[in-house]
């Protein structure tokens, strides 16, 4: 076996026969923070450091833990060939951590180049991809057409307009990229910068919001408005999912307080979001929506890295102390039945809470599969080895990238369904299960499943 070949990630005979069943299906990707603008635009990308590496703070974490200056990163001063440089100096030091294999996939797979990345070839590699990168069949939008994506769904707040996904509507690829409703920014009135973020909300919508009848009437119309534009689910960012019943008179309270500059108790927090998590589950299960709850991140660790650049630049952890199964039970009872839930875990130790809760309320509420930092072969094949012994295995969601750039959908799948096929196969080897099953599950759990859940 090397590198990347055919065998990749696949252990068995039978691994190899069920991969070679899936491996050109279409792509359903379900959940991603695709910069839907830049894609409406169509353009190429200008080099291999913008392709790969510019908003992918899994990249960055791993260049900081080899000591590469910040300005070689993130920084404004330096052109992106000094950085990819840099990358190169130093990406043979993260080898078996998967941003080595997804990005060596992405150019393999889309670009042609079958070379390990290092100092020697850093120069070539440049040259080389920037002339790839600039032909025709490497826009954006034909990218998208190459990897055979079929639907994705991007990340999107109540207060935009969605005129790019209008755009990409009358493009070369109709029909593909769906909005996903994330109203976390009004959900989080801890935030410094809530108050601000519903008058920008309020001005969306033509509406003074003051009371917390006039969010939800704010919200009202932008699902309605995300409805029309092909949206099928919502999604919430969540480190406690807090769905305790709370009336609305009390939200009521505590939104004015906040919406006067009031400090909140921890209490009215709580309280404020599990009325805001329960009014938008509400208003899902009216229109048949699925409900994604991405459970467990907590945001912003490291302060120098925040204050210096900001959210979402690789400051991020999980906490295995996280309380999920009292917050979570009341909205999983209110609902029950009624709304089609995906749960989300970010440390692999919940694996087993959600499993458990997935099984206990039935067909309508799924697991997620392996998210963020267990995104990854040994992430998601112990979550698979082990979801199966709990819940149904088929009755998982399906995979999602949750991908910033558009040349990782492609290779976040191919290991994803390379995984799962190994899962499968070693059950076929142990007698659990015949090859025929293990066929027909991965292609069920690959592109069946996610397609028939989302309504797509």
């Amino acid at each position: 076996m090397s590198f990347l070949d055919d065998s990749y990630l696949l252990t068995s005979g039978p691994a190899r026969e069920i991969y070679s069943c899936i491996s050109m299906l279409p792509i359903i990707d379900a959940h991603n923070h695709c910069d839907v603008k830049a894609l409406s635009e169509d353009r190429n990308f200008t080099d291999i450091w913008e392709a790969e590496a510019a908003t992918d703070h899994y990249v960055w974490e791993c260049l900081r833990k080899c000591n590469v200056p910040e300005e070689l990163i993130t920084g404004k001063n330096a052109s992106n060939q000094e950085k990819w440089t840099a990358l190169a100096k130093v990406f043979p030091l993260i080898a078996g951590n998967p941003t080595y294999e997804w990005v060596h996939l992405d150019l393999k797979r889309r670009l042609g180049l079958d070379l390990e990345i290092n100092a020697g070839n850093a120069a070539e590699l440049w040259e080389r991809s920037c002339e790839i990168l600039a032909r025709p069949e490497m826009s954006q939008q034909s990218l998208i057409k190459a990897m055979q994506v079929e639907i994705m769904c991007s990340t999107d707040d109540p207060a935009d307009t969605l005129e790019f996904h209008q755009a990409l509507d009358n493009s070369r690829i109709p029909g593909v990229v769906l909005p996903t409703f994330r109203p976390d920014k009004a959900m989080n009135i801890d935030k410094s910068g809530w108050n601000s973020y519903l008058d920008t909300l309020g001005k969306r919508w033509n509406m003074s919001i003051e009371t917390l009848p006039e969010l939800l009437e704010a919200l009202g119309k932008a699902h309605d408005f995300f409805a029309s534009k092909g949206c099928k689910a919502s999604d919430h960012g969540v480190c406690v999912p807090y769905g305790y019943h709370v009336d609305e008179q009390t939200a009521a309270s505590v939104f004015l307080k906040a919406r006067q500059g009031e400090a909140l108790s921890e209490g009215e927090i709580v309280a404020y979001m599990s009325y805001f998590l329960n009014a938008v589950a509400e208003m899902d299960a009216e229109k048949d929506w699925v409900f994604q709850i991405h459970i467990g991140a907590v945001r912003d660790v490291r302060k120098s890295l925040f204050n210096a650049l900001g959210p979402d630049v690789g400051g991020d952890i999980s906490d295995h102390r996280t309380d999920i199964v009292g917050p979570l039970l009341p909205l999983l009872n209110r609902f029950d039945e009624r709304l089609k839930i995906v749960l989300y875990n970010l440390n692999p130790i919940h694996n087993a809470t959600l499993a458990q809760l997935t099984r206990a309320f039935g067909h309508k509420v799924s697991l997620g599969l392996a998210w963020w930092l267990c995104d990854s072969y040994i992430g998601m094949r112990q979550q698979l080895d082990f979801v199966g012994t709990v819940d149904v295995l088929t009755n998982m969601a399906g995979m999602v990238s949750d991908s910033r750039k558009i040349l990782s959908y492609g290779s976040r799948h191919e290991v994803f369904r390379r995984t799962l096929s190994d899962s499968l196969g070693a059950m076929v080897v142990r007698g659990q299960m015949s090859l025929s099953s293990g066929k027909e599950i991965a292609a069920f759990l690959s592109y069946k499943r996610p397609k028939q859940l989302f309504g797509f």
